[in-house]
C-alpha cells in the first residue's frame, strides 16, 4: 500500500479521485464516460491485486468505453483479513483508481478504470459473498489468487487435505476461507434454486489453469455433497486462459507521480508495462463479455499459448529474479541490461525451454523471446526482483522443474535450469546475496526451504529434500551430478558470474 506526502500547496489544490470529480479530471487521465451506475456485477471476482487491475478490469474497461449499453460491470472480493485495505481505498475513491502505463521510452499515459463496481469481504463477511455469486445475475466468477491460493500438494497434485482451512470449511460450509469453500456454497444455492451455474474463470500465472481449478473444486465438492460434484462437473465451465502483463509492485513513487503531474490523489494505483495479452478458451457456461472487442484471442485450445508464457516469460521472471538477487541487483530492468544475465536468459530460452514447447498459431518464437527481453528491460517499470522471487517454492514447480524434466527425458541441456535451482538454494540457506547483503525472502515454505538448505555443505542434495517442490528429482542420476558439482563450485567460490559464464561457454554460444 503505497503512502505519498502531499505539500500544503498541493493538498489544498488536489482533486480526490471518486465519481463525483470525474468531470474536473483532466482530459489527459481518460476518465471512463460509460453510465457506471448501468453497470451490473456479471463477474465476481476473487483477488483485486494489481495484476487484476491492469489485466481483466482494464480489458472490461476498454469493451465499456466502445460499447457503452454493455452493462458488464465487476463486483471485487477480498478473502483474506489482509484485503481490508484495499477494500477500504476503492471504497472511498467509488472503485476508481488509475492505471498508469510506463512505456520503454520514458513515455507515460494514465487512464482511469472504472469497471469495478463493488468489493465484498469475505473474511468478515462471508455470506455477502456466497449471495453474490449466487445471484443470477453472475455470469462469471473469476480469480487471482496466486499459485498457493488452489490448495494443491505439490507432492501429489491433488487437494491439500491437511490444510486446516479446509478442513474447516467442510465442517462450516456457510463461513468458508478458502475460494472452494465459497464456491461450492455459491454452486449449492444456484443448484438448489435451480439457477444456471456460472463460469469459473482463472486469471491465474498456471498451465491448464482451468483444469486445475476444475480438479480442486471438484475434490472439495465431492467430499462435502458428490450430488452437488456431479452437478458441477456436468454444468460449470473452466476455461484455460493464458494472461501476460507485468504489473509491479505500487509505490509511492505511483501516487506522487498522478498528485504532482494531475494534481490527482490516488490512494493505490497501479503501475504496468504497454504489453498486454489474454488468451482463453472459448467454453463458458453462459453468457459472457465480448472481450475479444478490446483485444482478447478466443481460442479453441489455449495449451501451447500458456505453454510458451509459462515457460519463457515467468520461468525467465525466476532466472533473473534469482540469479539477479544472488549477484546483487535490486530490479528485473538492472539485471536484463547486463550482457551476462540477458546471454543466460536468452541461451536458457533457446537451449532448454524452447525444444520443450508445441507449435504456437501465429507466435514467431525468435521474436517473442526477443520481445521478452524488451519487456524486461523496460527502464520505467522498476519491477522489484524481491516481488518476482516471491513464493518462488510456489511458481519453480509451475515454470521450470517441468521443463528441466522434459529435458531429462529427452536427453536435453539441463545446466541453464540446474544452475537455478543451485543458486535458490544458495539464496534460500544464505538468505543474502553474494556480498552478504540481506535478502527479502517471502515464501509459504521458507522455514523449510532454509533447513533443507542449510544443511548443503554437509549433505549436497539436501535442499533437494523438499519434496512438495522437487518431488523425486534427487533420484536422477543425471541430474544430481551436475546438481552437485555446481553446489560445490558455489559454495566454494561464491561466484554466481562464473558459473553463468562456464554454462553459457558449455552450450557453445
Amino acid at each position: 500500500m503505497p503512502n505519498h506526502s502531499e505539500s500544503p500547496k498541493a493538498a489544498s489544490s488536489s482533486i480526490s479521485l471518486n465519481q463525483a470529480n470525474l468531470s474536473r479530471l483532466s482530459p489527459d487521465l481518460n476518465p471512463p464516460t460509460y453510465d457506471r451506475k448501468a453497470l451490473k456485477p456479471r463477474i465476481v471476482h476473487v483477488g483485486v491485486g494489481g495484476f487484476h487491475r491492469s489485466h481483466e478490469a482494464f480489458y472490461t474497461d476498454e469493451l465499456l468505453r466502445q460499447n457503452p449499453s454493455c452493462d458488464w460491470g465487476i463486483c471485487g472480493v477480498g478473502l483474506r483479513e489482509a484485503d481490508t485495505r484495499i477494500a477500504e481505498v476503492l471504497k472511498r475513491q467509488d472503485h476508481l483508481y488509475t492505471l498508469i502505463v510506463r512505456r520503454p521510452d520514458g513515455k507515460v499515459e494514465s487512464r482511469v478504470i472504472g469497471s469495478i463496481m463493488g468489493f465484498l469481504q469475505g473474511w468478515s463477511d462471508p455470506e455477502a459473498v456466497i449471495n453474490q455469486m449466487a445471484d443470477p445475475v453472475t455470469e462469471i466468477v473469476s480469480l487471482t489468487i496466486t499459485e498457493g491460493g488452489y490448495n494443491v500438494d505439490t507432492a501429489t497434485g491433488e487437494f491439500n487435505w491437511n490444510n486446516p482451512d479446509a478442513v474447516h470449511d467442510l465442517e462450516h460450509p456457510q463461513t468458508p476461507k478458502l475460494v472452494f469453500g465459497f464456491l461450492t456454497a455459491a454452486l449449492q444455492q444456484r443448484r438448489a434454486k435451480n439457477l444456471p451455474a456460472f463460469t469459473i474463470q482463472s486469471c491465474d500465472n498456471i498451465q491448464h489453469n482451468g483444469n486445475l481449478t476444475r480438479k480442486m473444486l471438484l475434490a472439495f465438492a465431492e467430499r462435502q455433497d458428490p450430488e452437488l460434484a456431479n452437478w458441477i462437473d456436468t454444468h460449470v465451465a473452466f476455461p484455460n486462459a493464458m494472461v501476460d502483463r507485468i504489473t509491479p509492485v505500487t509505490t509511492a513513487a505511483d501516487s506522487n507521480h498522478l498528485l504532482e503531474r494531475y494534481g490527482v490523489v490516488d490512494e493505490w494505483p497501479v503501475t504496468c508495462e504497454p504489453f498486454c495479452q489474454w488468451v482463453i478458451e472459448d467454453q463458458f457456461s453462459s453468457e459472457r463479455p465480448a472481450w475479444e472487442a478490446a483485444g482478447t484471442q478466443f481460442v479453441p485450445d489455449v495449451t501451447p499459448y500458456e505453454k510458451m508464457k509459462l515457460r519463457l516469460l515467468n520461468a525467465g521472471h525466476s532466472v533473473l529474479g534469482l540469479l539477479g538477487s544472488l549477484h546483487g541487483f535490486d530490479t528485473i530492468d538492472e539485471a536484463v541490461n547486463d550482457s551476462l544475465f540477458a546471454e543466460y536468459l536468452r541461451g536458457f530460452m533457446d537451449i532448454e525451454a524452447t525444444p520443450t514447447l508445441d507449435r504456437v498459431e501465429g507466435i514467431e518464437l525468435s521474436g517473442y523471446k526477443s520481445t521478452l527481453i524488451e519487456r524486461f528491460g523496460n527502464p520505467n517499470i522498476q519491477d522489484r526482483l524481491s516481488r518476482i522471487c516471491l513464493e518462488s517454492s510456489a511458481k519453480l514447480p509451475v515454470f521450470l522443474i517441468p521443463t528441466l524434466r522434459d529435458n531429462l527425458d529427452s536427453g536435453g541441456s539441463i545446466k541453464f535450469a540446474t544452475l537455478l535451482l543451485v543458486a535458490w538454494c544458495y539464496y534460500s540457506d544464505q538468505q543474502t546475496d553474494l556480498e552478504g547483503n540481506g535478502l527479502e525472502i517471502i515464501d509459504g515454505l521458507k522455514e523449510p526451504l532454509h533447513r533443507a538448505a542449510a544443511g548443503t555443505r554437509q549433505e549436497p542434495l539436501s535442499f533437494l529434500e523438499v519434496k512438495p517442490v522437487f518431488g523425486d528429482l534427487a533420484c536422477d542420476d543425471r541430474f544430481t551430478s551436475q546438481y552437485i558439482a555446481m553446489v560445490e563450485a558455489l559454495y566454494e567460490t561464491n561466484d554466481i558470474a562464473s558459473l553463468m559464464k562456464t554454462v553459457i561457454a558449455d552450450a557453445g554460444l
